[in-house]
């Protein structure tokens, strides 16, 4: 099986596995395996793995594909070769089975019993305690079954949208239902108003009964009143002339008579229905003296359909507060999710650079800067593995774990060096950033000092190709425990030898390179 892992460039550490067959590399997301870095193209170029042999083929890429540092355009490949791309370096890895026995004494602590996730402790005796274990075991499971379908921050925006209704739901609602009722009790006194004054005005006829000569023409006056019926208790309509005699039909005014003959003589508020469309149903009893009993009688009924101006000016500012509300909760929600979603990722990804900057010996553990103490037991317990790893690894028995060494004295050393060479030379950092480069090494290679020093020499190089090649000397260099390296490569228009030679610090890393250029002759 083969791999090729980026040991260089912007997705440095990344591996890809190399399936049986083609594996086609590029930016685009069809691709088997995509490289989302500027300068690589669509479809960059394929890998075809037959067994233990893998051949490199450049699709027609815009920039090339170098292999160990000279442009290709197919080429059978093999473990530890350099596929140069813009702004990466691949090696190509031969992964072969391997057995590895370890026998180690296993503590005590170690043949305890690992925790189980889906037990469920006891339910404890105080409320506040019981409050929260309900929450965590009874709620909280519903929602990590969710978690396993969908993404965390899939269900933290969910989460938010809920939210956000729920609380315009119980906040502003409640505040537009208010509103409406006062609008509603308002109009309900304008109608039992209308009923009054009918008694008033024509108390002499309905004390005889004699609805016929009812008065109510200061009814069509009203701008808000769209129609009324005025009827007896039998729903023989009294008013308006046009429906004089006729029996009422109207929804409202049918169920204002059952009304009022359910309610008799009672005293009662005005019967009330929102009709839709900005109408509301008024109907109230109109009472009159009665002479012989002494007592005040319903003698007929008066049903008005309101359409209030005011009702629709409410009805537009419940809109528009609706609205607001829901806008200004969904800036806050968005705001609130990212503000949650980067605080909780940030510890994490201090932890994985941690994690690596501890396998490669930059570091004693993971010491997180972030406060987070749920995370404190995963830290704990990946130091522990690491610590492992340390010893598992570690062949001249206990070694003391030292801190990476500074590059900076042995950069400057070479940088003294670079000053009495006779050829062109550059200084490299344990990075492979560029650090110097003679007034011979700029001429050749096109670098300017003043423009790149500090960048990464992928970065500064005119040629990929020649930028994996000293990167790749380097790190034989370094691999060798600083033991030179060289190799050729065409600059100019002229083949050249390439010298790489490592400062290797007192914890065995090289902590800079110095690069030599000779022509051949």
């Amino acid at each position: 099986m083969y791999k090729i892992v980026a040991v260089a460039g912007k997705i440095r550490g990344k591996e890809f596995i190399l399936k049986e067959g083609e594996n086609i590399f590029g930016r685009d997301p069809s691709c088997d395996h995509q490289v989302a870095v500027d300068g690589v193209s669509k479809k960059h170029f394929s890998m075809t793995v037959t067994g233990d042999t893998a051949y490199l083929k450049d699709l027609g890429s815009s920039n090339g594909t170098f292999l160990n540092g000279k442009i290709t355009k197919q080429a059978t490949v093999k473990g530890g070769d350099k596929l140069a791309l813009p702004d990466i370096i691949f090696q190509v890895v031969l992964v072969q089975e391997k057995k590895v026995i370890i026998k180690k004494t296993i503590s005590k602590i170690e043949e305890g019993e690992a925790e189980d996730l889906n037990v469920i402790p006891p339910s404890p005796p105080r409320i506040h305690e019981k409050f929260i274990w309900v929450f965590k075991y009874k709620l909280m499971p519903l929602l990590h079954g969710i978690n396993e379908e969908y993404e965390w921050r899939v269900m933290l925006g969910i989460l938010l949208c809920i939210f956000v209704f729920a609380t315009i739901a119980l906040t502003i609602f409640p505040v537009l239902k208010q509103s409406s009722d006062i609008l509603l009790k308002e109009t309900a006194k304008r109608g039992e108003h209308f009923a009054e004054e009918i008694a008033r005005l024509n108390a002499r006829w309905l004390e005889q009964k004699n609805l016929d000569r009812v008065d109510s023409g200061f009814l069509e006056t009203e701008a808000d009143v769209a129609s009324y019926e005025l009827f007896d208790l039998e729903g023989r309509i009294v008013r308006p002339m046009g429906k004089l005699n006729e029996y009422t039909s109207d929804s409202l005014s049918i169920k204002a008579k059952e009304w009022a003959a359910a309610t008799t003589n009672k005293n009662t508020s005005a019967f009330i229905r929102v009709l839709g469309d900005g109408e509301i149903g008024i109907a109230q009893k109109i009472m009159a003296y009665n002479s012989k009993t002494g007592q005040t009688e319903a003698v007929g009924v008066i049903a008005i359909h309101f359409t209030p101006k005011s009702l629709a000016v409410e009805a537009t500012k419940n809109s528009a507060a609706f609205l607001e509300a829901l806008t200004t909760s969904g800036i806050i929600a968005i705001i609130f999710f990212g503000i949650v979603y980067y605080l909780t990722v940030k510890p994490l990804e201090e932890i994985r650079i941690h994690v690596e900057e501890t396998l490669r010996g930059k570091r004693r553990g993971i010491e997180t800067k972030l406060l987070f103490g749920e995370l404190q037991p995963l830290k704990s317990a990946l130091n522990t593995i690491l610590q492992r790893i340390r010893d598992l690894t570690t062949t001249g028995g206990e070694q003391e774990f030292k801190e990476s060494e500074d590059s900076a004295p042995y950069v400057n050393s070479l940088k003294e060096f670079i000053r009495g060479s006779a050829g062109p030379a550059m200084v490299l950092d344990n990075d492979k950033n560029l650090k110097a480069i003679n007034a011979e090494g700029e001429d050749l290679t096109g670098i300017r000092q003043s423009a790149a020093e500090g960048m990464s020499l992928l970065d500064v190089a005119r040629e990929q190709g020649f930028a994996a090649t000293v990167i790749e000397l380097c790190d034989k260099c370094a691999n060798n425990g600083g033991v030179g390296q060289d190799g050729t490569y065409s600059l100019t228009g002229h083949e050249y030898k390439l010298y790489a030679n490592a400062l290797m610090g007192k914890d065995h890393f090289a902590k800079a390179y110095y690069i030599t250029f000779i022509k051949n002759s």
